[in-house]
């Protein structure tokens, strides 16, 4: 059945375009298209993101509407309700004008046509003269304006953000290889033969999915990366994961129902049997860099970008697939990676990392933080975040994290703030210390005067009086942070018995009561 229109436009003169309803077969199905599927027992709205035949039977990558793109999952067709009716998508405004003005181009060139072939009828000599043409009148070549390259003149003015930006095309994922095949030689050659190589039209929609989807470059719209997850499942140590963004692995990942990623070089396999001949020769049992903290059962590496490229560049691969806004780039060479790791029997098992520019005009002290999912809810992220701030400390200087943060990255910097700024101020009253500014509670821990600001204001400990800003410890902020300790020693109790009957060594210490001994 054709789809129907049931919106009324008219009524307040909009003319954005409507959302379509109608009844859709499985031939009939397109990208955008907003079906009911059947997720958990419940039909849900979904966005088809994609389309794809797996042995034999189509599948659809949908997001559920009002969830988080962590959840979108390839569907099979039985679990689409076709009896329903779906919403089609609205047709592109951007597109209908651009036809229009085609179409007017067509016509204005075929006038100038018919009048150039019409004979002129005076008979008086002809004079050399000027024509001056208007450049609204000029033909339009065709074949040319698909194929115009974008304007060279700088600045963010000249930039359409409805436009995909043309990038140097440098192959594909890396693949691990000898460390000394980097050089600056190869990178000049590599940047020259990029700058000569034509450059390409903006990719469409659809285009721009499928080279995400078959191709895996790092170099596509990052507007459209995470759309449409590549990796079914991984497998890292013991742990089997289901990923939750796109990341850029090499295509033939893509069909493989579970990858293999060895949780010591980071090194990612398609087969088991490949995994296992490099497990039987990978002799790495820790990250490759220096240990620069340990205690008990945590370690801190810090690995520098420009002598281990490979390795930091697999961690990119792998934190993109649990982080949504983190943009890849091949080079890590300005960046310092600071990887937490917990030890065992076998080795040092990666937990997760922060990563910070080595020089950072904004002054941040963190470009990207994560937490694996398989050790998410343990304490290990306010122990990143703490060891950061703790580096602030060393360097004298106030850090930040780099923004925006992601979704969970928010919440885990919120929870810190307020906890360390709501204990160092019961600490001093405690201790009958006067009262202190926002200025030296920043400087006292480590932190921008904007972050404890905002803090102050989310607790409601700001007060204005006599032309000053007054931090008051509110006795709704303390209770709030007892509830939290019982809460986080509860929880603990619960993690170490469940790590203990699973043979796995967890923390004795909790993340807030940590020393550092340097």
């Amino acid at each position: 059945m054709a789809p129907r229109n049931d919106a009324k436009d008219g009524a307040n003169g909009s003319d954005d375009p409507k959302a379509e309803l109608g009844y859709a077969t499985l031939a009939t199905l397109r990208i955008g298209v907003k079906a009911m599927v059947e997720k958990d027992g419940v039909k849900r709205k979904a966005e088809i993101l994609s389309m794809q035949t797996r042995k034999g039977r189509p599948t659809f990558y949908v997001h559920y509407e009002e969830f988080n793109k962590r959840l979108d999952e390839w569907v099979s067709a039985e679990r689409l309700d076709l009896s329903l009716e779906v919403e089609w998508p609205a047709p592109d405004k951007s597109e209908a004008k651009s036809k229009q003005k085609t179409a007017q181009s067509k016509a204005q060139q075929v006038s100038k046509t018919d009048s150039k072939a019409q004979p002129s009828r005076s008979h008086k000599r002809p004079r050399s003269v000027t024509v001056t043409r208007d450049t609204s009148e000029a033909p339009v070549d065709f074949s040319a304006k698909s194929s115009r390259r974008p304007s060279q003149t700088g600045g963010k003015e000249n930039r359409d953000p409805t436009v995909t930006v043309a990038t140097e095309d440098i192959g594909g994922t890396p693949q691990p290889e000898d460390e000394s095949t980097f050089d600056l030689v190869d990178m000049q050659e590599a940047s020259i033969a990029a700058k000569a190589a034509p450059q390409h039209a903006p990719y469409s929609r659809e285009e721009e999915i499928e080279k995400l989807r078959t191709g895996g470059s790092m170099t596509q719209n990052q507007t459209e990366i995470s759309r449409v997850r590549n990796l079914e499942r991984i497998q890292m140590g013991r742990y089997e994961i289901e990923p939750w963004y796109f990341s850029p692995y090499p295509a033939e990942f893509t069909d493989c129902d579970l990858v293999y990623i060895c949780e010591f070089c980071l090194c990612y396999f398609g087969g088991s049997t490949q995994f296992i001949r490099h497990r039987k020769k990978c002799t790495l049992l820790h990250p490759p860099g220096n240990e620069i903290y340990r205690d008990e059962n945590v370690s801190f590496f810090e690995i520098d970008g420009r002598r281990q490229r490979t390795w930091c560049r697999n961690l990119c691969l792998l934190s993109k697939l649990f982080l949504d806004h983190k943009t890849l780039y091949y080079d890590v060479d300005p960046f310092l990676f600071y990887c937490m790791t917990v030890r065992s029997e076998h080795g040092h098992h990666l937990v997760g990392y922060f990563s910070k520019e080595k020089e950072c005009a904004e002054g941040y002290n963190v470009a990207c933080i994560l937490t694996l999912p398989q050790h998410q809810r343990k304490g290990y992220g306010k122990l990143l975040i703490q060891f950061s701030y703790e580096l602030s400390k060393i360097e004298n200087k106030l850090g930040s994290p780099e923004k925006p943060l992601s979704d969970l990255g928010l919440l885990g910097y919120r929870a810190y703030w307020q906890e360390v700024i709501v204990d160092l101020l019961v600490e001093r009253e405690a201790d009958g210390a006067p009262m202190i500014s926002v200025e030296d509670l920043g400087q006292a821990l480590a932190m921008t005067t904007n972050d404890v600001l905002h803090t102050l204001q989310n607790l409601n400990m700001l007060r204005y009086n006599n032309k000053n800003h007054v931090i008051v410890l509110t006795d709704a902020a303390i209770a709030q942070r007892e509830r939290q300790k019982e809460k986080e020693r509860v929880k603990g109790k619960r993690i170490i018995e469940a790590d203990r009957m699973s043979g796995w060594r967890p923390p004795v210490f909790a993340a807030s009561a940590r020393t550092w001994n340097w």
